[in-house]
């Protein structure tokens, strides 16, 4: 193999248009597999898990995909052998104008999956790129670099999403979201459900019977190959492929991606520490296998680095955290409860000592306009009352059940960037809005928070005036805005003035459900606190 070769498809320069694009993904093969299938066939098209895009550069992105012609099926329908997959990006989506092309390796020890790092691109422009093999090409998706690091930015669009169980409704919101003019797409976890199949029968949600719309495949996930079909079965949604298509996605995972609630080295059902590692080093693995991440997240064992951050010219920081991997477990056994010793103690952490000070340091020397801290869970403190007699109650796998750690980060807030952190999160089913206080009896906030809904979890939901909704309302008076319907949270972020909008869908369980704007509120540079818009 000629040594152009070589470079092409191992991390050197692909083929351009007058130039060249440097190819930052490699493995560490010096030469062609020697299993290599050379002249694969396929019973249909591998792309049924559609393309994807995400932690775009100035320079670049990653480019994804996974061959799988028969996706439910033990190893999609794949011979177990690595094979070449074609790849080209192009200026304009007619794909005529194409700037680089090349080729990667689609290897059996990773699902066949692909995950191609571009670089030497245009800064702050989109492109289009497809993938090819055989006689069979993919849909044309589109990615978007990144405004150079301090080059002037007027404006910046985001969505952030996430909590999509596919039992509980349609991607409606992924569809809406697939036609949003965004620059990019947070995706703040829990991009599948671990749980088992939950049969054809009735089960309780909101109190009421609830029937599931469309059934998980298989037994809860414990090995690989019971992970690798639940992603399958996920990204077979034509919403959620249209959306993945539109443009980059920053993405992280949640307590879903491998069983509820677990915290570091722990699950919820008290399986030795050692065993535990097991199954989240293949729900890793499955998890890279799936996402638009670079080689550096490449899980290593049953440890994966996801917090990372990313410029956008000087507008704003990006920072996405990882609030599971290294947290301290739940206080009280992850039981809703009184903010007692245990959720104040000072080593228990949410995100870890290193995480922590690599996130400090990039705050204090953070010259943009804005800081987004893009993270999972709550960072709210809001109690409620199960009866109008009985204590308030707070989550335990939320910030709240983290205060030292809480009160650390919104006190270096307050000293360091006060006016310019927006906090966008998830995983609470529900739409949230308000001001992050250190002490509840602050005068002014530290901080503001939008948490974005679930795109099914929950199903349609009740709206905005049931008990909860009402108790934690009387109870949280930094809370502005709260609704227990499906959707995502909306950002757009000028230089002095950055607006989020909570959209909502009004129906998940019926196909084509309308989405609508249920609030929207503005926080203004230097003037931390949220105000209708």
């Amino acid at each position: 193999m000629s040594l152009r070769r070589r470079s092409l498809l191992f991390g050197g320069l692909a083929g351009f248009a007058g130039g060249s694009v440097l190819l930052r993904h490699a493995f560490a093969a010096t030469q062609m597999p020697h299993n290599l299938d050379a002249h694969p066939k396929f019973v249909s098209t591998p792309f049924t898990l559609g393309v994807a895009s995400g932690d775009p550069e100035s320079d670049g992105f990653v480019l994804w995909t996974r061959l799988a012609p028969t996706p439910l099926e033990e190893a999609g329908g794949m011979v177990l052998k690595p094979v070449l997959v074609n790849w080209e990006i192009s200026e304009n989506e007619t794909m005529s104008r194409v700037v680089a092309r090349g080729q990667a390796i689609a290897h059996p020890e990773l699902a066949h999956s692909v995950h191609v790092e571009v670089a030497g691109l245009k800064a702050a422009r989109p492109y289009w790129y497809r993938f090819s093999i055989a006689e069979y090409q993919s849909p044309i998706g589109r990615a978007q670099t990144l405004p150079a690091a301090g080059a002037p930015v007027e404006r910046v669009r985001f969505a952030a999403a996430g909590c999509q169980h596919y039992e509980e409704g349609h991607y409606t919101a992924w569809r809406a979201i697939s036609q949003e003019p965004v620059d990019f797409v947070y995706h703040y976890g829990d991009y599948i459900y671990e749980g088992k199949d939950s049969g054809p029968g009735y089960r309780k949600m909101n109190g009421q019977p609830f029937k599931v719309l469309r059934r998980h495949m298989g037994p809860e996930c414990y090995s690989l190959d019971e992970y690798r079909r639940r992603y399958a079965q996920y990204k077979t949604d034509a919403d959620l492929q249209a959306a993945h298509a539109a443009t980059s996605w920053f993405v992280s995972f949640d307590d879903h991606e491998v069983d509820n609630n677990w915290a570091g080295d722990t699950d919820q059902d008290h399986t030795p520490e050692e065993v535990f590692l097991f199954r989240r080093a293949v729900a890793m693995q499955a998890y890279y296998e799936h996402m638009p991440l670079r080689r550096k997240s490449q899980p290593n064992g049953c440890h994966m680095q996801i917090y990372r951050n990313a410029q956008y010219g000087d507008l704003l920081n990006v920072f996405v955290l990882d609030t599971r991997q290294y947290r301290s477990d739940q206080a009280y056994g992850d039981k809703d409860g009184p903010q007692g010793e245990d959720v104040w103690a000072p080593d228990r952490s949410m995100m870890g000592t290193e995480q922590e000070q690599w996130l400090f340091n990039g705050l204090a020397q953070s010259g943009t306009r804005w800081n987004l801290l893009a993270h999972q869970v709550m960072m709210l403190n809001l109690g409620h009352r199960k009866s109008d007699s009985s204590p308030l109650s707070y989550s335990m796998d939320q910030w709240s059940g983290y205060l030292y750690s809480r009160k650390r980060l919104l006190e270096f807030v307050q000293a360091h960037c006060p006016g310019n952190v927006v906090n966008v999160t998830g995983d609470a089913h529900r739409h949230f809005a308000g001001d992050l206080l250190v002490n509840a009896d602050d005068k002014k906030p530290a901080s503001v928070e939008f948490l974005a809904t679930s795109i099914t979890s929950g199903s349609d939901g009740v709206g905005d005036d049931d008990a909860f909704s009402q108790s934690v309302r009387r109870e949280n008076p930094w809370l502005k805005a709260t609704t227990d319907k499906r959707g995502y949270v909306l950002c757009d972020v000028g230089r002095d003035h950055w607006r989020g909008d909570l959209k909502v869908v009004d129906q998940v369980m019926q196909p084509d459900g309308v989405t609508s704007t249920y609030a929207s509120f503005v926080t203004e540079r230097g003037q931390p606190g949220l105000q209708k818009a």
